[in-house]
């Protein structure tokens, strides 16, 4: 989720897209929200973050409004607590092996492919799905309308 500012250069995005940018959960990354006082324990931002321009609400007033990011002042927080931006190439090796293992089973593992696809950026669907392939792998991942609705994911045979 990417939203640019009309007349402004400031790119706000979502805190899963943030999280998955430098190779960290959405989880982890809230929390170093929330070091930085810019998060709260109920998962939203604070009056510093909007003062600090860090979040703003999208959507229409009065009805369930989504949280985005600053790109940039995200980015120099998470890299002056050590994260660096992972690579197009890294995240789609990353998405491959996590899907292959899934979708072979373990019982540590409370998820299934299908689930943990969800997550997966629809720009990493087709190279993810080739790189499977090449493992032999026959779980496929398929596109899902950007709003997050439906997704449709399987098994192809």
């Amino acid at each position: 989720m990417f939203h640019r500012a009309m007349g402004n250069s400031t790119t706000w995005i979502s805190l899963n897209d943030l999280g998955r940018f430098y190779g960290i959960s959405t989880i982890h990354c809230g929390k170093i929200l929330n070091q930085q006082g810019w998060r709260d324990r109920r998962g939203q931002p604070t009056a510093e973050a909007f003062k600090a321009q860090a979040a703003r609400h999208i959507g229409p007033h009065g009805q369930t409004q989504s949280v985005v990011w600053n790109q940039e002042l995200c980015r120099g927080l998470l890299e002056t607590k050590g994260h660096q931006p992972v690579s197009l190439s890294r995240q789609i090796d990353q998405w491959s092996q996590l899907l292959e293992a899934m979708q072979s089973g373990s019982p540590s593992i409370t998820s299934t492919a299908d689930q943990m696809a969800e997550e997966m950026p629809n720009e990493l669907v087709d190279a993810v799905n080739q790189q499977l392939a090449e493992r032999g792998c026959s779980f496929r991942v398929h596109p899902h309308p950007p709003s997050g609705e439906t997704k449709g994911l399987g098994l192809l045979c």
